[in-house]
Formats: C-alpha cells, structure tokens, sequence
C-alpha cells in the first residue's frame, strides 16, 4: 500500500510538472515586455485593444446562445428517448459522438454549402444568418459534451416516477419539463455549459471560415504579428478554460448531494 501511494504521488508530480512548468514559462515570457523587468505591459497591451474587447465580448455572446439553445434541444431529447424511447438510445449516443470523428472542418464547409446563398434557406446571405450558423456549428460541437452530462445527470433521478407524480397532478409537458426535470438535471446541464464556454472561447475552425469576429481568430492574428502579447493570451485562455473546470468540479459536487425532486 506504501509503494502504490508513492507511486500515486510520483505520477500526480510528474502530471502537474508536465502541465505546469509549460504555463509557467508561457506566463514568465509574458511579463517580459519591458527590457531588464517584468510588468503587465503585455497584458495592458491586450486589454486596451478594442479587438480583444469586441471578439472576447462576441464569443462570450456566442457561448451563452450555444449553451441555451444547446440545452433547449439536449434536455428534451434526452428525456425523451430515457423515458419513451430507450431503444434508440444507442443511436442516439452514436450521433451525439459524431463530431468528435469528423473534423470541425468538414462540418462548416458543408453548413457552408448546405445554407449559402443561393440553398433555400440562405443563413449565410447575412450577418444575423451567418450567427446563427455559427452558433449551430458550435451546438453540434458541444453535443457530445453535453448530452453526456445531461444523461449521466439524469441517470441519477427516476424520470418515470417524476413524469408519472406531475402528470397525476395534472402538469402539462412544458410544466414537466420546467418544473420536474429541468431543475433536477442542472448539475448537468452546468457541467456540459462549462466545457461549452471554454470549447466555444478556443474554437477557431469555424468561426474562420464564417468570417465572424470570434476570440479564437484573434488569438491566431495577434500570435502571427507579435510576441509578448501572445503569451499573455494564452495565459488569459488557460484561465477561462481552468475557471470553467473548478466550476464543473463545484457543480458536480452540489448536484451529487442534491436530491431529486417533483
């Protein structure tokens, strides 16, 4: 028991020096700036840009729309297909895996080509349509995320007992499924929303090739045209992105002493 605990600590070490010490010298660069001192030069740099502003504030946006209407469209299919429809839940997990094999870059080019301007539906004939394709690239991106987590969460509630008290009581669906369900499974919900905003924040495929001003384009401009401020960046990325995992760690800690209830 002595050797696996050592054992367990020399990995935990060699796992934190092998993430950490990268992150370390990407912050240590960062405050290099100015010659023969370190400051927050390049962070100042970053923050006064108004591109930054404008891309951070546009992803942000982006990622509150994918993660409401993500989970307008998750919640609802998975109870469904757990309450009505267990036979399909195999498929249904096959296509939420999809967009893990296929490359983002072939799903926007053929949202591209499926909604153009000339298809029957011309999403990308405007700035609004052109959003909203992006946000529909960036929902398929976060399927397996999210019905992931919304399904083990709702695993963990007898959803037929629920729907079965709420419908003696005379609730309609919509009541069912704001009142009983939803409530219920936002442990889920949270934790597939965190990783949607730091999938969302670091995306850069999609948001390209639509030619929408998104976070993740700027962080490749600003790495190809200087050299402090890039470091800075990441450094702001790695924060968003282990923000969002202390919070998935402090959500899913709540959900698990919360009971269910009707």
């Amino acid at each position: 028991m002595k050797g696996q605990r050592i054992g367990a600590w020399i990995a935990i070490i060699i796992g934190a020096t092998y993430f950490i010490v990268p992150l370390l010298g990407t912050l240590e660069f960062s405050l290099r700036k100015r010659r023969d001192a370190y400051s927050f030069d390049a962070y100042q740099s970053v923050f006064s840009d108004v591109n930054f502003r404008e891309t951070f504030g546009y992803s942000m946006m982006m990622a509150a729309l994918t993660i409401v209407f993500g989970m307008l469209l998750v919640v609802p299919t998975a109870y469904w297909v757990r309450l009505r429809l267990p036979q399909m839940r195999q498929i249904v997990e096959f296509i939420t895996l999809l967009p893990l094999v296929i490359p983002a870059i072939v799903i926007v080019f053929g949202y591209i080509q499926m909604y153009k301007s000339s298809s029957y539906l011309p999403l990308t004939g405007s700035t609004t349509g052109t959003n909203i394709l992006l946000m529909f690239s960036y929902i398929t991106l976060s399927l397996p995320y999210m019905y992931r987590a919304v399904d083990t969460a709702m695993r963990a509630i007898d959803v037929r007992t629920l729907t079965e008290a709420a419908e003696s009581l005379g609730a309609k669906w919509t009541t069912i499924m704001f009142r009983c369900i939803f409530p219920n499974v936002m442990s889920g919900v949270l934790s597939g929303a965190f990783i949607t905003l730091a999938m969302v924040m670091g995306e850069f495929t999609m948001a390209a090739l639509l030619g929408r001003p998104a976070f993740g384009p700027y962080l490749q401009r600003v790495g190809a045209n200087q050299a402090y401020e890039p470091s800075a960046l990441a450094v702001i990325a790695f924060s968003i992105t282990w923000l969002s995992m202390g919070l998935l760690n402090l959500v899913s800690r709540f959900g698990k002493a919360r009971p269910a209830r009707v």
